[in-house]
């Protein structure tokens, strides 16, 4: 049984400012630690529930978060950018299961810390097929496009909202802080995360065995997607990409009968603006 880690960093321990997960900030390496033991916990977990295989994929920033020489042996790691499928790379090659590990509430969200869908810099809206969507949906529904479904995610408590919203009950989830806003939370221990996320784990890829795990979420074809951004003039470059259409101001939609032709387009609408 093979089990992919999809990594962020805004809902890891302790995360409550950008600054923390910032690489050019003076606090960024103490919370490379703190990433690397969530994703320790949970591929520790993984395995007391029966994997038979991990990989990670280290999905924040330019995805070089994550301390190899300090990652747990038995897995192995995705590291860089830009990957084939971004922050759920690995995710077409025979995997049984994925886990979010460190991931946040969408755009907009409310009492969600670092809340955003990709960069809050870009991107100030998303939906898709007229559902507002963020992270967490996007990339589920690249992972349901090839069978796969999210068994379990950790973030905090709008997290843990957003994942059973898409997903349903079934999913596991270990809430490590609880949000006070967008940058101010009660935050949990290393020590109480680190069980946390290891009991979860474990108890998910057990669901997955048994049959009892989430199913893949798979999103209704043909697929519109709509994004809304920041600004006016980045809707102006995106909007060059063949097949978009502006409808609106900052609006630029595009349709698809696959949710991997969606990200794909997603992504290089999001290259263009820069």
């Amino acid at each position: 049984m093979k089990i992919l880690i999809a990594a962020d960093m805004e809902g890891i321990t302790g995360v409550v400012h950008w600054d923390q997960v910032n690489p050019k900030h003076i606090e960024y390496p103490r919370f490379r630690k703190l990433i690397t033991a969530d994703v320790n916990a949970a591929i520790r977990g993984a395995f007391a529930g029966g994997a038979t295989s991990v990989t990670v994929t280290d999905g924040h920033h330019d995805g070089r978060n994550i301390m190899i020489e300090e990652l747990d042996p038995r897995a192995s790691l995705t590291s860089g950018s830009p990957a084939p499928l971004s922050m759920v790379n690995g995710v077409d090659d025979d995997v049984d299961g994925v886990m979010f590990i460190g991931y946040h509430g969408r755009m907009g969200a409310a009492n969600a810390i670092l809340d955003h869908t990709w960069s809050d810099e870009i991107v100030s809206g998303l939906w898709i097929n007229d559902r507002a969507f963020g992270e967490v949906g996007l990339n589920g529904a690249v992972c349901g496009h090839f069978d796969v479904p999210i068994i379990m995610a950790s973030g905090d408590q709008t997290l843990c909202a957003e994942v059973r919203d898409f997903f349903g009950d079934k999913i596991e989830t270990a809430q490590i802080k609880k949000a006070l806003g967008r940058m101010a939370a009660e935050c949990l221990p290393p020590a109480q995360t680190s069980s946390l996320i290891e009991e979860v784990s474990k108890r998910s890829v057990v669901n997955l065995k048994s049959g009892t795990a989430p199913k893949p979420f798979k999103v209704t074809k043909p697929i519109t997607m709509t994004l809304e951004f920041v600004q006016s003039n980045m809707a102006d470059r995106a909007a060059i990409l063949p097949n978009a259409r502006r409808t609106d101001g900052r609006r630029v939609e595009y349709s698809a009968d696959d949710m991997v032709t969606i990200y794909m387009a997603f992504r290089t609408m999001i290259a263009m603006t820069s």
